[in-house]
């Protein structure tokens, strides 16, 4: 929930700035500022996927150390979230470009696949049970996030740098999540293992921040458009 209330704000800025866009008939700013915000989903969605998959157990731990069963689930569970805020991002933009029954249409037809996969969800499968259900949900908003995102493209014409958008915040997040996972196998041996859950979040965070700077995602005028 917390990544997606930090991705609410851009999500909501979003609508009135690309509807002045269209009204002064100004598209590549238009352009400019959905490329942004989807830059900023992603920096924001990913390394919160990656930290709460890697740190599944541990964060359990924490937070339910009397019932602290479901690492799997949380796991899963995890791959939403990306897609989730990526959907919030693209359905404000679509919004903004009065295109406001698309994100409707394209999470009732997530919903309906995820009402026809839960129930294939068995205990005897591996992702049976509720961990099927958890996977239904990731596949809900992975399909509304595809079908939107293919809408606004078309509308939009907008174009992604692969590089910049998707390798970038991959490695960054990789490297974040690999020095935070070997300083909290280091800080449980040293400190109680809820302490080096909490550190080694932190440590994440500030890893993260500091391999985006090395790879300069930002140009000078989107720092300033933050």
């Amino acid at each position: 929930s917390l990544p997606l209330s930090f991705n609410l704000a851009f999500a909501t800025a979003l609508v009135p700035a690309l509807s002045s866009a269209i009204a002064n008939k100004n598209k590549e700013a238009g352009i400019k500022k959905i490329s942004f915000s989807l830059l900023i989903t992603i920096l924001i969605g990913l390394p919160s996927s990656i930290v709460m998959a890697v740190f599944a157990k541990p964060i359990l731990n924490l937070l339910f150390p009397n019932a602290n069963s479901g690492e799997l689930i949380l796991q899963i569970a995890a791959i939403s979230i990306i897609f989730t805020v990526l959907g919030q991002t693209v359905n404000g933009a679509l919004q903004g470009i009065g295109k406001i029954f698309v994100p409707a249409i394209s999470l009732s037809i997530g919903v309906a696949i995820k009402i026809i996969l839960v129930p294939l969800s068995s205990e005897e499968c591996y992702f049976g049970g509720v961990a099927g259900a958890a996977l239904a949900t990731v596949v809900c908003h992975m399909v509304a996030f595809f079908i939107s995102f293919y809408i606004l493209k078309r509308k939009t014409h907008i174009k992604i740098d692969f590089n910049k958008f998707v390798i970038k915040p991959i490695i960054a997040s990789t490297m974040m999540a690999i020095c935070s996972y070997y300083s909290y196998e280091m800080l449980k041996g040293i400190i109680i293992e809820d302490m080096a859950t909490i550190l080694s979040i932190i440590f994440a965070i500030i890893i993260y921040i500091i391999s985006i700077i090395i790879l300069k995602v930002f140009k000078k005028e989107e720092i300033l458009m933050i």
